[in-house]
């Protein structure tokens, strides 16, 4: 991986790569294309280094983790929603001021139709050869944003919610009660009110 790093100039991205690293365990071709998402939706969202950033990911494999390290974005803050259609996409948006409605976002993915261009990254992208990380991330650095396919919409900001703490009447936890239920999610699973 160090030949890889030989390949990049910019001081701010060699932070990131140490930073996303360090958290991820390793560069990983993800990690290192969930970074370049980054920066591009800081750009087109004219976003400045402190203001806080929303991501929704398309998949839990290595992508969401450059959200986290370098904009703060958890599950726990609210800033990192990810929805598991297993693809290499991103919705990402600044906050919305208090009484906005909609919000600009943009979505961006790894476009298959573009990585085509890098034969070897294709193979990577589409799992139909063994490619290590360091030859695909060598032949992002190349691309840059050229393999990435972007569109701005606008998403409704949900309102939020009342917290309204709950005992169950079946197993007598505490839970968090959204639509004022007397069940929490787990006993509504366990006698099949609800199921997966």
């Amino acid at each position: 991986m160090d030949e890889v790093i030989k390949k990049i100039a910019d001081p701010y991205i060699l932070f990131q790569i140490e930073r996303v690293s360090s958290f991820h365990g390793y560069l990983s071709t993800g990690a290192f294309i969930g970074i370049q998402m980054l920066n591009i939706a800081k750009r087109l969202l004219d976003a400045d280094p402190a203001e806080q950033l929303y991501v929704t990911c398309e998949t839990y494999s290595c992508l969401p983790d450059p959200f986290q390290i370098l904009a703060g974005c958890t599950i726990g803050n609210k800033k990192l929603k990810i929805r598991d259609f297993g693809k290499m996409a991103v919705v990402v948006n600044k906050k919305g001021k208090e009484d906005q409605i909609l919000v600009r976002s943009v979505r961006i993915v790894l476009d298959p139709a573009k990585t085509a261009k890098y034969p070897r990254l294709h193979e990577w992208y589409m799992n139909t050869g063994k490619v290590p990380h360091e030859e695909a991330i060598t032949i992002l650095i190349d691309a840059g944003e050229s393999v990435y396919t972007y569109k701005f919409i606008d998403i409704e900001l949900s309102k939020k919610p009342e917290k309204r703490i709950a005992l169950c009447v079946n197993c007598g936890e505490s839970f968090i009660s959204k639509n004022g239920g007397a069940l929490c999610l787990e006993c509504m699973e366990k006698i099949e009110v609800l199921k997966e």
